[in-house]
């Protein structure tokens, strides 16, 4: 299998990025020993924080193969190629930094960058989708 230098590009680039992930993982058990004083709430974003880093940088390395089947160009190419890698760092920071501070117990303002993250999910797996249902 080929692929091409985009999809070559943008995998070795996640794959690198999977570092951070392991040292989030490092740091979760810290948080689960009670080594880092958290409320529930901020322990529950932490781990989904954590938790969609690791599968939407898993699925966007699956989307860059099946970005390769298409016949996307442009823009929506790219929209396909970096929407769920957007989507995995968008998403998780902003369950990380709308739960950051001392005794937090419900969203702060960064609360959008969440939702920022879900729109770039939506846009990447949609044109992918259809990227390879008109393929």
């Amino acid at each position: 299998m080929l692929l091409s230098d985009e999809s070559r590009y943008v995998a070795g680039v996640l794959l690198i990025t999977i570092v951070t992930i392991e040292f989030g993982g490092w740091f979760m058990t810290k948080i689960v020993r009670g080594q880092v004083p958290m409320t529930d709430f901020q322990k529950a974003f932490a781990r989904a924080g954590h938790a969609h880093a690791g599968v939407l940088v898993t699925l966007g390395l699956i989307c860059q193969v099946l970005a390769d089947a298409t016949t996307l160009s442009g823009a929506a190419d790219w929209v396909a190629r970096l929407g769920v890698p957007a989507a995995a760092i968008l998403m998780s920071g902003g369950f990380f930094a709308s739960s950051a501070g001392r005794g937090i117990t419900q969203p702060n303002r960064f609360f959008w960058v969440l939702w920022l993250g879900a729109a770039a999910l939506a846009a990447g797996t949609v044109t992918l989708g259809v990227g390879l249902l008109i393929a």
